[in-house]
């Protein structure tokens, strides 16, 4: 697999966060949030050919990654929030263009609705949004957590290994899956892993949930068809929700679009960060990549 190396340190509120950019400076700029339990190597196909036409910002949260990790970390949605206004002053980015995954999502929503953070442009990829969220693995290991951390490694690394797997449709290249896994192992890695999940509370979405009534930014809701962690239904939901938001199905996609169906994920973001406010019919369900 490709190398993906972020480059430059921010030292945020939640610790020390690595991230990079691709293009030419100066270009129009695009943001790109991943999700849990992932880290910004998840785009980088889709940076790469955004990069094209963009100057694209890619990050790992606190927590993730090759972000720092460490015990006592403030990791959660609220912190993650905060995190992303910070780096969005760092970066001198006043209205950048967003595009946001799964807890991502949740992240670019809550900083837009509760921070001021200004877009020109939003879309939302499989994001975590509307309750209820998390599966029964996922609420079974955050309500026993500290549990799950004593396991022996073996067992760890198989049991990470297996439920990043299950976020693919079609299924990862194991290349591929090595990569996701990597930064949740070792001591280090570990705990990590069971902190972010331990933290991921619902009561972060429920606070912007009756408030995306009031999203003016122009919108695009992609989501992959065959997602079994969260249903597409949520999709459609989300941008009823949203005033004016377009609705892009993936069809042969999981949860993790960018690896599933990268090409179509980009064909759709790079016709709607090309004319945001073009006509798109949301009642029809179908953005302008459908059409």
């Amino acid at each position: 697999m490709s190398e993906w190396h972020l480059s430059e340190t921010f030292r945020s509120t939640s610790g020390e966060v690595r991230w990079g950019s691709l293009g030419e400076p100066g270009r129009d700029p695009v943001v790109l949030l991943h999700g849990t339990p992932f880290s910004s190597y998840v785009w980088r196909a889709v940076a790469r050919a955004l990069a094209r036409r963009h100057q694209v910002f890619v990050w790992d949260m606190p927590g993730y990654g090759a972000s720092e990790m460490s015990l006592g970390q403030d990791v959660s949605l609220a912190a993650q929030s905060r995190v992303f206004t910070e780096l969005l002053e760092h970066w001198g980015l006043a209205e950048p263009l967003v595009a946001a995954h799964d807890f991502g999502g949740a992240v670019s929503l809550r900083a837009h609705l509760l921070h001021g953070a200004r877009y020109r442009a939003l879309a939302l990829v499989d994001p975590v949004a509307l309750a209820p969220w998390g599966s029964p693995f996922f609420r079974l290991v955050g309500e026993h957590s500290q549990v799950f951390e004593q396991l022996p490694p073996a067992l760890h690394h198989a049991l990470v290994r297996e439920y990043v797997s299950s976020a693919s449709s079609p299924g990862l290249h194991p290349a591929v899956l090595d990569r996701l896994v990597r930064p949740w192992l070792g001591d280090l890695g570990q705990a990590a892993f069971y902190r972010q999940i331990a933290q991921a509370d619902q009561r972060h979405t429920d606070e912007v949930q009756d408030r995306y009534g009031e999203i003016t930014v122009p919108t695009l809701v992609c989501w992959g068809q065959d997602d079994t962690w969260i249903p597409p239904a949520r999709g459609r939901e989300l941008a009823a929700r949203i005033p004016g938001a377009g609705l892009e199905p993936i069809a042969g996609a999981g949860h993790l679009v960018q690896e599933d169906a990268p090409a179509e994920l980009t064909a759709a973001l790079l016709t709607f960060l090309r004319d945001p406010r073009a006509d798109r019919d949301p009642r029809a369900g179908r953005g302008p990549a459908a059409r």
